[in-house]
């Protein structure tokens, strides 16, 4: 599974590939419309993105007669995978900014830290728009003293989930197998 969805990627390939990415895409939408307000960057990317979901939406939903029950079972799931991410996203942002206060930092001083110019850039990271780098959550976890598990996903999507299951019966070790334990995401 992407862990780190960059929908900026999205816009500059100008197209949405599959179901999850456009689930994606509409949360990034949401969060987007609110920070276009603050910024014109956020707005144009906010135009551009919205033009690559419509055309999505009408090479892919607009026939009524190519949806079929199996076309909304997939899309239901991608919206499930979507929602926990933005979940997990909008938690790590809290508990980034709980701390930060604590700290009585800003994010400007996080940005600084972690050697991020912009304000703008570290604004993309905290809500989800562009990912953070292995490197930042490991300074924010050892700087502001976040559990790893709180920065970074430690879920595996279904497919992923089926492949390692997979390989380790091809090992033939029964006592290697996969924790279900809050690694599934769908």
């Amino acid at each position: 599974m992407k862990t780190h969805f960059d929908i900026e990627k999205i816009v500059e390939n100008g197209i949405i590939t599959n179901e999850l990415d456009y689930d994606r895409a509409l949360i990034a939408d949401r969060k987007l419309r609110l920070l276009a307000k603050e910024s014109l960057h956020f707005k144009k990317l906010r135009a551009k993105l919205r033009d690559i979901i419509e055309r999505y939406e009408i090479s892919e939903w607009s026939d009524i007669d190519k949806t079929d029950d199996f076309k909304l079972s997939e899309s239901s799931k991608s919206e499930h995978i979507a929602e926990l991410e933005r979940i997990f996203i909008e938690n790590r942002k809290q508990a980034i900014r709980k701390k930060l206060k604590e700290l009585d930092l800003t994010q400007e001083n996080l940005a600084l830290i972690l050697g991020h110019k912009s304000k703008t850039h570290m604004s993309e990271l905290m809500n989800g728009i562009k990912p953070f780098t292995l490197k930042d959550l490991i300074i924010i976890n050892r700087l502001l003293k976040i559990d790893i598990a709180v920065l970074i996903p430690v879920f595996l999507s279904k497919e992923d989930q089926v492949k390692v299951k997979e390989a380790v019966i091809k090992l033939d070790k029964p006592k290697v197998r996969l924790s279900s334990d809050d690694l599934v995401l769908c």
